[in-house]
């Protein structure tokens, strides 16, 4: 089946010949293999690069033993290949598999004619370890699991394709599955048997069962005001007494290391200034999520919120949770506190939006909820309410920009509507 991953071959495009290790990173299985080679690799052989100054090594063949065993092995094994100035591009798969990778990538930099490409398994290649193991010698190219625009254009029954996509999610290999058991099993089985088990051999963790509580209570509460102590606190009451604050910060920490899930904070928009807690957590794949619940929550308000967040990451925004607080006078004349939530406030260079996830709209009441949120907030900046309801697109009386979640996921410019 052909993906179109058109964005992220941009990016390779213009990160080549920059004189640094490209690092494709991401959750596992996401599609990082299938980015280099055959998108990657067929780009440059259109390009009028020369077959045998492509070296693609896929680390986790059996073939390759002897260059996993030894990184020198494999040092030696590309420079052999090198035999004259022109540029050669180095593709190398599941690097973090050779002995002392990081010494020999750091070698290959040394080469003024080399551009290397890599990437990692997430248990063992994390962005993380990039910044403290490269010192800047490595730019991060970030992969996630399908867009809605990405799985609708390889989706045969497109009438189909959003609600489908509202439950299995974005994994590419889902795009290949027949029916709703398999997709169902396929999803089930990654998350129990790759990525936890990936989080419990990386991090040697003790008591699976506190990383399993954690992931049941993020699967059934996404989008949820959450923090250590709150989830400390659930613990107790559920007779966990000997589980610590410390414990679940740093398995909270392991699961978004993984690329799992993500963390949303919140930003007084008014104030100009971040709240530390509590904060949001998002999965990276709603799949993944859903079958972690075994498919039976079907909180598809939730869900959508889900979905809008992932997809304003995808598109490159820095994304956090917005907070409105103002100040009024009750009917005694004492002055109250009202805090308003906004979605997500999203931002870009100069470039900032302000959304709201709104499953339904069907009532006034609904309708005057969503936009009360948005029109307490003081600056010029875009306001923008993302509706399940079928609507035609239009901005309403308050200059409130209101459109379809399909509409706003297939159209790579709906933001600028």
């Amino acid at each position: 089946m052909n993906i179109i991953r058109d964005s992220y071959l941009e990016k390779f495009k213009s990160k080549r010949n920059n004189g640094l290790i490209k690092v494709i990173t991401g959750l596992r299985r996401s599609g990082k293999s299938y980015l280099l080679d055959p998108i990657f690799k067929n780009f440059l052989l259109n390009d009028g690069v020369k077959a045998d100054h492509i070296i693609k090594i896929d680390l986790d063949s059996i073939e390759y033993r002897k260059l996993i065993e030894d990184g020198m092995n494999l040092y030696n094994y590309v420079m052999n290949q090198i035999v004259d100035d022109e540029t050669y591009y180095v593709l190398l798969d599941e690097v973090q598999k050779v002995k002392d990778f990081v010494s020999i990538l750091n070698s290959f930099l040394r080469k003024k004619n080399l551009d290397v490409y890599v990437t990692g398994s997430n248990s063992k290649f994390l962005s993380t370890d990039i910044i403290t193991e490269f010192r800047g010698r490595g730019d991060e190219i970030k992969v996630y699991p399908l867009s809605y625009f990405e799985f609708y254009n390889a989706y045969e029954s497109k009438n189909q394709a959003l609600k489908d996509y509202m439950i299995y999610g974005g994994m590419p290999y889902v795009l290949s599955l027949n029916n709703e058991e398999e997709k169902s099993m396929y999803l089930i089985n990654l998350f129990n048997n790759t990525y936890i088990n990936d989080i419990i051999e990386r991090n040697s963790i003790q008591r699976n069962d506190v990383l399993d509580s954690i992931l049941n209570i993020l699967s059934s509460s996404i989008s949820s005001l959450t923090n250590p102590k709150k989830l400390y606190d659930t613990f107790v009451s559920s007779r966990y007494k000997d589980v610590n604050r410390n414990t679940i910060n740093s398995y909270l920490n392991y699961l978004e290391d993984a690329f799992l899930i993500k963390k949303a904070e919140r930003y007084d928009i008014n104030g100009k200034s971040f709240i530390s807690t509590p904060y949001k957590y998002y999965f990276t794949d709603i799949g993944l999520r859903n079958a972690r619940l075994n498919f039976r929550q079907h909180d598809l308000d939730h869900v959508m919120e889900n979905i809008i967040f992932n997809e304003l990451l995808i598109r490159g925004y820095n994304v956090d949770v917005g907070v409105i607080e103002k100040y009024d006078k009750n009917n005694y004349g004492k002055t109250i506190r009202k805090q308003f939530e906004v979605d997500f406030v999203c931002n870009k260079a100069s470039k900032r939006y302000y959304i709201q996830s709104a499953y339904g709209m069907l009532t006034e009441e609904k309708e005057r909820q969503e936009n009360r949120s948005l029109m307490n907030i003081k600056d010029n900046f875009k306001k923008i309410i993302v509706t399940k309801d079928d609507i035609h697109t239009f901005i309403n009386d308050d200059g409130i920009l209101n459109i379809t979640l399909e509409e706003f996921l297939l159209n790579q410019n709906s933001l600028d509507l």
